[in-house]
């Protein structure tokens, strides 16, 4: 009688377990979901001209972007449907809506200083919407090869953080000039060149969920908040400015250390 009923659980369980399953993958994808959507709500408001909360709404995507792939990954559900689908919202969130953004705010306007400067605002708009899709056709062509501590190229979700960083504060701040419509096109033209860069960005993936931190860093966390609260457009711009630049920082010095290295063994051997 006993044998009949385990019998009975261990045929159901695994319909069981694929219903399961099947709502567990539904957790990351709704997140995705929930990125994409923000992404769609940053074009839309740009072109309506709230240019404060197609940033703000860019931010938030960039928050459940970080949080769909922790949670596949805690979770045990990864799959290619859900890389593919987080790819393609990427490439809306992060390629397409910053673009648009940065457009409708500032390059647009650039065709007043000439017809010369109004083609290439939106060529800049284009190569940093080009440059995105290249980048995270990159990540999906080498990703598992490469070290995950690391990125190849700025990624895309602090690219775009850089952008509607500037286009928050130039909002706050006023900038309608030509210095700021300059400011706007260098920096969407630079974000695009470092997102195919080989420069190496930290993926802070060494971090774990469930590790120790020091009190230290624990008591950084929320003096971030603070500052962040404090004056947001200013601080988020900054990170962004600070990230994007740790790539060709962290280059130089490499570089540097490879020189003093070669230098050091050349010494050596004129000595022997």
């Amino acid at each position: 009688m006993d044998d009949s009923v385990e019998n009975q659980d261990n045929n159901q369980n695994p319909k069981k377990l694929v219903r399961m399953r099947r709502g567990i993958y539904l957790l990351p994808n709704l997140l995705t979901t929930a990125a994409l959507f923000a992404g769609f709500y940053s074009i839309v408001a740009a072109i309506d001209g709230n240019f404060v909360k197609a940033c703000v709404a860019l931010y938030i995507a960039s928050v459940f972007d970080g949080l769909d792939g922790r949670l596949a990954r805690l979770t045990g559900t990864e799959s290619d449907f859900g890389k593919e689908y987080d790819s393609l919202s990427d490439m809306v969130a992060f390629g397409l809506a910053p673009a648009i953004v940065v457009y409708q705010w500032g390059l647009e306007r650039l065709a007043e200083y000439g017809w010369i400067w109004g083609k290439l605002g939106w060529l800049a708009a284009f190569f940093y919407a080009v440059a995105a899709a290249m980048r995270l056709a990159r990540f999906n062509t080498y990703h598992g090869k490469v070290d995950k501590r690391f990125f190849e190229g700025l990624p895309s979700p602090p690219a775009a953080g850089l952008l509607v960083g500037m286009v928050w504060l130039g909002t706050d701040l006023g900038w309608s000039g030509g210095i700021g419509l300059a400011t706007a096109f260098i920096i969407t033209a630079t974000a695009g060149a470092l997102m195919v860069s080989r420069f190496s960005y930290s993926s802070f993936k060494g971090i774990s969920m469930r590790g120790r931190i020091s009190f230290t860093s624990l008591l950084a966390l929320p003096l971030i908040f603070i500052m962040i609260a404090i004056n947001p457009p200013l601080v988020l711009f900054l990170l962004a400015v600070t990230y994007a630049l740790s790539g060709p920082v962290f280059w130089l010095w490499r570089r540097h250390q490879r020189i003093a290295r070669r230098g050091a063994a050349a010494d050596n051997q004129e000595e022997i």
